[in-house]
C-alpha cells in the first residue's frame, strides 16, 4: 500500500513540476503587442467586430492588439496566414462560420486543417442577414423582385462575397426557392457587395447588418426581410422570409476568437477568461447591437462542438446547390 500511495504522490508531484511553466508563462502574457487578423477586407462585419474585440481584449489583458486584415478566396488566405503564425498567443483570428464550414465543400485542397491547426477561445458573435435592394429598384417587395427576376431570367445580379460565403449561399437557396435565375457577381467581401448595390452595379444583396444598416438608415438601401428565424431587433418592421413563405428558409454566420494549435492551454483559459470579461459588458453589448449582431461566449471545447453540427448542414446545402469544388 505503501509503495502504491509514494506512486501516485511522485506522479501528482511530475505533473505539477511540468504544469509550473505553462502557469508561469500565463502569468507573464503578455508581454508584447498582440494582433488579430480578420480574413476579410476592412468595413466589413469582421472587420468592425475584430476591432471592437481588440480595444477591449488589449484593455483587459494590458497590451496593445492590431487588426490585420487579410482578405481574399473566401478568408483562406488569412487563415493560412494565422495557421503559420508561432503557437505562442501572440496572434489571433477571428473567423467566421462560412470559413470553417463552407470551405471544406468549395476547394479540393486547403494549406490549412481547422481542427488540427486551431485552437477555438470561444464563440463571439452571431446574426442574420437583410435582403436589400437600392431605392431605383422597380421591385418593393420580395414578390415583386421575384416577379421581375422571372421577367428578366438571368439579367439580374447579386452582389457576394467569394463563392460560398453566406450570403452567396443565402442567395442561391432564394434563387432556388422562389425559382428565379439570378447571376452572382463576386466581390471580395460583403462590405464591398453592398457598396456596389448603392452604387447600383448589382440589383440585390443578402447583406451582412453591419454594413446594410447605415445605408439603409439613410434611406440608400431598402430592405426586403430578414433571414433570421424570428425578425430583427435592428430591423423590427421587415419581415423574416419564413413569414414571406419561404418555409425553413434561415441563414446566419457566426464568428469566434482562435488561435494556433499548440499554445499552452493557461494562456487559452486566461484569454478565455478575459473574453467572458469583455462580452458580458454593457458597452461591447451595444456596440455589437449596433451591428445587428448578437453577442456570445462560451467555452473553447463549445466552439468545435457547434462546428462539426453545423458543417453537416453546410455540406447538404452546397451539395444540393450543385456547387463545385475548385
Amino acid at each position: 500500500m505503501q509503495s502504491k500511495l509514494s506512486f501516485y504522490a511522485i506522479r501528482r508531484t511530475l505533473v505539477a513540476i511540468l504544469f509550473l511553466p505553462l502557469v508561469a508563462i500565463a502569468q507573464g502574457y503578455p508581454n508584447h503587442a498582440m494582433k488579430i487578423i480578420a480574413p476579410f477586407p476592412p468595413g466589413g462585419t469582421s472587420d468592425l467586430l475584430s476591432r471592437i474585440i481588440a480595444q477591449k481584449l488589449g484593455d483587459s489583458l494590458g497590451q496593445s492588439i492590431i487588426v490585420e486584415n487579410k482578405p481574399g478566396a473566401n478568408g483562406t488566405i488569412g487563415l493560412e496566414a494565422a495557421a503559420k503564425a508561432p503557437p505562442d498567443g501572440y496572434t489571433l483570428l477571428l473567423s467566421t462560420s462560412s470559413i470553417i464550414l463552407n470551405n471544406q465543400f468549395l476547394y479540393k485542397k486547403l494549406s490549412y486543417d481547422w481542427y488540427k491547426d486551431f485552437a477555438p477561445i470561444s464563440m463571439v458573435g452571431i446574426a442574420g442577414q437583410v435582403l436589400v435592394v437600392n431605392p431605383n429598384s422597380p421591385a418593393k417587395s420580395v414578390s415583386e423582385l421575384v416577379a421581375l427576376a422571372k421577367a428578366k431570367p438571368g439579367e439580374i445580379n447579386y452582389g457576394a462575397g467569394a463563392k460560398g460565403n453566406t450570403a452567396h449561399l443565402a442567395a442561391e437557396k432564394f434563387a432556388s426557392a422562389a425559382g428565379i435565375d439570378i447571376t452572382h457577381i463576386p466581390y471580395k467581401g460583403n462590405g464591398q457587395a453592398t457598396a456596389a448595390l448603392v452604387a447600383g452595379e448589382v440589383q440585390l444583396v443578402f447583406s451582412d447588418m453591419a454594413p446594410a444598416l447605415p445605408f439603409i438608415n439613410t434611406k440608400k438601401l431598402v430592405p426586403l426581410a430578414v433571414t433570421t428565424s424570428q425578425r430583427s431587433a435592428s430591423l423590427p418592421d421587415v419581415p423574416t422570409m419564413v413569414e414571406l413563405g419561404y418555409p425553413n428558409f434561415e441563414s446566419v454566420v457566426w464568428w469566434t476568437l482562435v488561435t494556433q494549435k499548440g499554445v499552452p492551454e493557461p494562456i487559452i483559459q486566461k484569454l478565455n477568461a478575459s473574453l467572458e470579461k469583455i462580452m458580458s459588458s454593457t458597452d461591447v453589448k451595444d456596440s455589437f447591437q449596433k451591428l445587428g449582431v448578437t453577442p456570445l461566449f462560451s467555452t473553447p471545447s463549445k466552439v468545435n462542438e457547434i462546428a462539426r453540427k453545423d458543417s453537416l448542414a453546410a455540406g447538404e446545402q452546397i451539395k444540393k446547390l450543385n456547387i463545385p469544388k475548385e
